[in-house]
């Protein structure tokens, strides 16, 4: 123990000898959830609409009025043909339109059914999904306003659904995204730290040092993973705190479960980045190794989109990928206070790549110069 400590003293008298590196270990993750928690969102605000109003009645203008009080929406444009809402897509000043036909407040008087016309920009696909649900849920709720105003002159036994939302009242993209965010900085911070561990001691010519000292395999291993380690969960605290007082993250699970299940993935993501350090003979080829393995987990992690969304064939490489798993556990525990006999299955999968993580680098590691 005396040896590993030595080595972990070393380690952090090394790291920060440089004060240049206080900012990416402490303060670039903190920075990172900022920009990744406001830019990384699946609302879209500010949506540019144009009506098309060929009733020109106070009810259909009541509707027109809805939108143009809506947060999400901003009615710049007032058309007066199809040609104009055309001349407008094409131009990319307006995103969506909405035709209202003529006869609106006759039919809604009459109780009949009636229909609205709404033109989308699909060019983003993503974007035209989230534009078309916006609208659906306006008039849908200016709908039920109809509707009970119906139901209250003529009373029926129809159903009206209560829609309610568990664990994200408010729909906001941020307590989705937050946690996310938290296992992408996590992911980046130690493994490219650990990847150039070993490169770093060969560029600097003490790799030979250690060579030649009687520090064995297992004690060089440790001794260099434990600081990052250490690192890593101060990481998880910084950020854990930054999403509660920036972007008011729920944290409704027990913090020790979560600190366990990111200790976890830490020993995995140190015992890949060692396995990098150990096949690059540079700082730069191992931070480019990192970067490859870095992007596809990223993608196939389900963060930024659902994995059952994905082709069969993609969703089965996934299996694969240990950030999809910690992804789950993490938002399992701050948005739903999942416990571990709910995430058993993502810690035990956790687990088993950390210990085959361990179990590679300690064999591709070899006490001498190649």
């Amino acid at each position: 123990m005396k040896t590993i400590v030595h080595i972990i003293r070393k380690e952090f008298i090394q790291t920060f000898r440089d004060k240049r590196m206080l900012g990416p270990l402490f303060i670039a993750p903190v920075l990172q959830l900022i920009l990744f928690g406001f830019a990384v969102t699946t609302d879209i605000k500010n949506i540019s609409l144009a009506v098309l109003d060929f009733d020109r009645t106070p009810e259909s203008r009541s509707l027109v009025l809805s939108f143009s009080q809506h947060e999400y929406f901003k009615l710049n444009f007032q058309a007066n043909n199809y040609n104009d809402i055309d001349n407008l897509v094409q131009k990319g000043k307006i995103q969506a339109a909405v035709v209202i036909p003529g006869k609106f407040e006759n039919n809604l008087k009459k109780v009949k059914k009636t229909s609205l016309q709404v033109i989308v920009d699909g060019t983003d696909a993503n974007t035209a999904t989230i534009i078309i649900g916006y609208i659906s849920k306006l008039i849908g709720t200016y709908s039920e306003k109809i509707f009970a105003e119906v139901m209250e002159r003529k009373p029926s036994g129809i159903p009206i659904p209560q829609p309610r939302v568990w664990y994200n009242p408010d729909l906001r993209s941020s307590v989705y995204m937050v946690p996310g965010v938290i296992c992408l900085i996590l992911l980046l911070t130690t493994l490219i730290l650990t990847s150039m561990a070993i490169t770093k001691e060969r560029e600097m010519g003490t790799l030979e040092q250690l060579i030649v000292s009687p520090i064995k395999p297992w004690e060089l291993i440790l001794g260099k993973t434990i600081p990052f380690i250490i690192v890593g969960l101060l990481d998880v605290v910084l950020i854990i705190i930054a999403g509660k007082l920036i972007f008011d993250l729920p944290i409704r699970g027990n913090l020790l479960f979560l600190f366990g299940v990111c200790f976890i993935f830490i020993l995995t993501t140190l015992s890949l980045g060692l396995f990098i350090s150990t096949i690059s003979r540079t700082q730069q080829q191992a931070m480019m190794t990192a970067v490859v393995f870095m992007m596809p987990a990223m993608l196939l992690s389900g963060i930024f989109s659902p994995v059952e969304s994905m082709p069969k064939i993609i969703q089965y490489i996934t299996i694969l990928n240990p950030l999809k798993y910690f992804a789950k556990a993490v938002r399992g525990i701050l948005l739903k206070g999942n416990d571990f006999w709910i995430l058993w299955p993502q810690v035990l999968a956790l687990v088993i790549f950390g210990v085959a993580a361990i179990i590679l680098s300690s064999l591709r590691f070899k006490k001498h110069l190649e």
